[in-house]
């Protein structure tokens, strides 16, 4: 099963921004060992990253400080690195023809937000035929309130992960997805 482990949106704006993720703990560090396995393993990778096409943004404003990646993210080996400026890394950049040229039938799902940029990529994989493996513990999201209501970062993640295992991803965890990408090996 060749697959591809898409990190969606780890940016500094996610840690010292507007919008600090703070569940589940230890979401940075399982997507930092995700990308060592997969780079152990020769997984490919893909770093995606947002930014907001109005150029006077508060956030995610491309070439800002904020819109960098997370430095551990940048130091690591990837094998792509793609912008995009909407939830869906599919829409309107290169990411499916990466994955098709590379015969890649699954994509993993690592990053933020889970119930945003990793839900709708999921989605959007799935829609286009792709197995999905959906990181439970190197995905996160923060707390939200706003006219619709309030959701705890807690219950927000849990029900994007149930959502997620009813039909479109399988949800996993990271020490089952390197012991899954071991054994494939």
């Amino acid at each position: 099963m060749p697959r591809a482990l898409l990190v969606i949106d780890v940016q500094r704006e996610y840690f010292e921004g507007a919008f600090p993720i703070r569940h589940p703990v230890g979401h940075l560090e399982s997507i930092l060992a995700a990308m060592d396995d997969a780079a152990k393993l020769s997984v490919p990778t893909v770093v995606i990253r947002h930014h907001q096409p109005d150029p006077e943004s508060p956030v995610f404003r491309n070439g800002s400080d904020m819109w960098q990646l997370h430095s551990e993210v940048e130091s690591r080996p990837r094998d792509a690195l793609i912008d995009k400026h909407l939830p869906g890394s599919f829409t309107n950049t290169p990411l499916e023809q990466f994955l098709k040229s590379r015969s890649i039938d699954t994509v993993t799902i690592a990053g933020y937000m889970t119930q945003v940029c990793c839900d709708t990529t999921a989605r959007q994989a799935f829609h286009r035929s792709f197995k999905v493996e959906f990181l439970s513990d190197a995905t996160g999201t923060l707390d939200v309130s706003n006219k619709a209501g309030s959701v705890t970062a807690e219950q927000l993640h849990s029900a994007i992960l149930v959502a997620q295992q009813m039909f479109i991803s399988d949800v996993i965890n990271r020490q089952e997805w390197t012991q899954r990408i071991s054994a494939s090996k």
